[in-house]
């Protein structure tokens, strides 16, 4: 029986880089995942290294993010294929701009600026082949994308350099505390047999409820199923990934001409099977949005569609942080289709946690203590 100092549940994105963080610091550490490393939201996710827009609570750490995005290498010996291209939300009316300079207010009150509004004339410079009319946008120009599955293979190659035991097909089918090791801490059943560890960490994405609710600790998480696209190569038209406020959108091309749109747009996920299933009339309406921002798109080719099992939390938001109920465990999941960038950082807060018993940044709008009940207070 393995009896490491943590055990990680997880192999998405967030669980590699919680692992590869946790050994830097010199922690003992073991990661399950039931299916395969990268198999879910982390490796089929539209790969957006994004600042713009996010959630006020969010900003600081995904600042923090973004600057270990710059130096990626050095962290993981691989560059992830992160490409600062930037990232541009375009305006659809007025409204939408003056709530873009709200934003960027409020947002150079809290001390960050990031973000910029930009008029008709610059969006126009910066995307040529956008459609007419829109007055402006906001941008963050340090932004860009990644390649998901490659960046979550990197973090979990390194993790495994540094000493990390990962399991793969190795499902967590219990988790309870142990009575049985000295000084606590955590029995964690599977198929092919139970670990103990003094400190457990659940990512396991759109499953983590399971695990929530075990220790007493029931959290309203969604399984939700982002739908992408990907088009046949088209000659170049569009840098910055772009995104639009009137209507979901995840917009960018690749070198090779491919156009990826994404946005949100979910089609329907079986936690029993870890299969999703396309909604087509729902892609519909992305692939509009796109043809009426970029009208070269009448003319696209579309390759496939494709879908990933991801955890969404009502408020959007994810749970990072320990259990409200269980000393020694910890939370990091519902990153609600936008929670690729914030892996590298999510990995690192996590590890201060375990380490030092705080954590670089104030985590406090992510508690999973935000979901108890009346009745559970």
């Amino acid at each position: 029986m393995g009896s490491p100092d943590v055990v990680v549940i997880g192999g998405g994105l967030h669980g590699c880089a919680t692992a590869l963080h946790c050994a830097r610091a010199g922690l003992q550490v073991e990661l399950l995942e039931r299916e395969a490393v990268g198999r879910h939201a982390s490796g089929v996710n539209a790969g957006g290294v994004r600042q713009l827009g996010r959630h006020y609570s969010e900003v600081p750490l995904s600042v923090l993010a973004m600057q270990m995005w710059r130096s990626i290498g050095d962290l993981v010996d691989d560059d992830c294929g992160f490409q600062p291209s930037g990232q541009i939300k375009v305006a659809g009316t007025e409204a939408h701009m003056e709530a873009n300079r709200a934003r960027v207010a409020r947002l150079q009150t809290m001390g960050f600026a990031h973000e910029e509004v930009i008029g008709a004339d610059e969006l126009r410079a910066l995307l040529p082949a956008l459609s007419d009319g829109h007055p402006g946008a906001l941008i963050s120009r340090q932004d860009g994308f990644a390649n998901p599955y490659r960046t979550t293979t990197a973090f979990r190659r390194k993790a495994q350099s540094l000493g990390v035991r990962i399991h793969e097909g190795r499902a967590a089918t219990a988790l309870t505390r142990d009575g049985a090791r000295e000084g606590g801490g955590f029995r964690i059943d599977t198929a092919q047999g139970p670990l103990r560890a003094a400190r457990v960490v659940n990512c396991a994405g759109a499953w983590a409820g399971t695990i929530c609710a075990a220790m007493g600790e029931p959290v309203p998480i969604r399984a939700a199923a982002p739908m992408m696209t990907i088009t046949a190569p088209m000659a170049p038209f569009v840098s910055p990934v772009v995104g639009f406020s009137g209507a979901p959108l995840s917009f960018k091309q690749f070198a090779n001409g491919t156009v990826m749109i994404g946005g949100g747009y979910s089609g329907e996920a079986d936690l029993d099977t870890g299969l999703t299933r396309l909604r087509h009339d729902r892609l519909a309406v992305n692939l509009r949005t796109a043809m009426d921002l970029f009208p070269v798109m009448a003319g696209a080719r579309i390759v496939r569609h494709w879908a990933g099992v991801e955890g969404e939390m009502p408020d959007a938001i994810p749970v990072i942080g320990p259990s409200s109920t269980t000393e020694g465990l910890f939370h990091a999941f519902g990153f609600s289709a936008h929670g690729f960038q914030l892996g590298p950082v999510v990995g690192l807060l996590i590890a201060d946690l375990i380490q030092q018993g705080r954590s670089r940044l104030n985590l406090a709008d992510f508690a999973i203590s935000r979901f108890r009940t009346q009745d559970e207070t």
